[in-house]
């Protein structure tokens, strides 16, 4: 099975679009699994269409602090625990001692220091969601919970859940979108896959954030490729792409014209190759050129 992961690096670039145009054709082929690793706003799922989830799964990969008991905790003690927390989630008001669960990030200094008051607990801080698209194949999409951290560990639990069915359904390929930007959920995207690639669009931060993806990519050693997506709306500077990919080397796989269709897709929950059928040439052109280079 191969693993190809969708980046971006600027968010907004029509990274999510692009992912679901590439699964729907990609399906027509060969047996394939989505995966949805933005876990901090997944979307994939209704670019595809796809409503509601057949399972879903609360899962914990994070820890907070907890304050078990007050005994034997003086002013002092309890303004060093104060001081202690680099997050600042706890407070004393001289009387009670208080832990921000929002604030906590579970690092356990406080509960190395006084273990006998203060526990770390698990807290379910993530969901992870099965669905069959219209379409055909499975779509494994993961959530954080509103105010959590650990998203990099969440898209880790994704990717082994999308292995699990992969597996199963005896899969070709695994189709992964990940987060925009170079975070942990872009790091844990990235990691195990076969081929990525980058989208972006002919604009100065777009490039600029491109550039760093890229950088993670080579930092992982995996062959990429270039999407310029809405490229006509600024055709000098996606020469300087392009030209920039000639240098370093980058196959490019494909441009797209600006379209307002993409957005009226979009809102029909439609993929572009399914709401304008003639942009199936474009996307099968990509995925020759894709394969071409895993």
């Amino acid at each position: 099975m191969k693993i190809i992961t969708v980046v971006s690096g600027k968010g907004g670039t029509g990274k999510t679009s692009i992912t679901a145009s590439l699964a729907v054709i990609l399906s027509r082929k060969n047996k394939i699994v989505a995966v949805d690793c933005d876990v901090d706003a997944p979307n994939l799922a209704l670019a595809l269409g796809l409503e509601r989830f057949s399972q879903k799964k609360k899962i914990s990969t994070s820890e907070k602090a907890k304050l078990v008991s007050m005994k034997g905790l003086s002013k002092e003690a309890c303004k060093k625990l104060v001081g202690i927390c680099n997050f600042g989630a706890i407070s004393f008001d001289g009387k009670n001692l208080t832990i921000d669960k929002f604030l906590c990030e579970g690092c356990g200094a406080c509960s190395l220091l006084y273990p006998k008051n203060i526990k770390l607990v698990k807290v379910m801080n993530g969901n992870i969601m099965v669905g069959k698209t219209s379409y055909g194949f499975y779509l494994v999409s993961g959530q954080l919970e509103i105010g959590e951290s650990g998203s990099g560990k969440i898209v880790t639990e994704v990717k082994n859940k999308a292995f699990k069915l992969a597996n199963k359904e005896k899969a070709d390929i695994m189709l992964v979108d990940s987060a925009a930007g170079i975070g942990c959920p872009v790091i844990a995207s990235l990691q195990g896959s076969d081929f990525v690639v980058a989208v972006t669009e002919p604009t100065p931060s777009a490039f600029n954030d491109l550039k760093r993806a890229i950088a993670i990519t080579q930092h992982f050693m995996i062959p990429y490729g270039l999407i310029i997506n809405k490229y006509d709306i600024n055709k000098d500077f996606a020469k300087e792409i392009e030209e920039f990919a000639r240098k370093n080397r980058i196959p490019v796989l494909g441009k797209i014209k600006y379209d307002k269709a993409f957005v009226t897709a979009l809102t029909e929950l439609k993929p572009i190759v399914v709401y304008k059928k003639s942009y199936a040439f474009i996307f099968e052109k990509i995925l020759r050129k894709i394969f071409e280079n895993l």
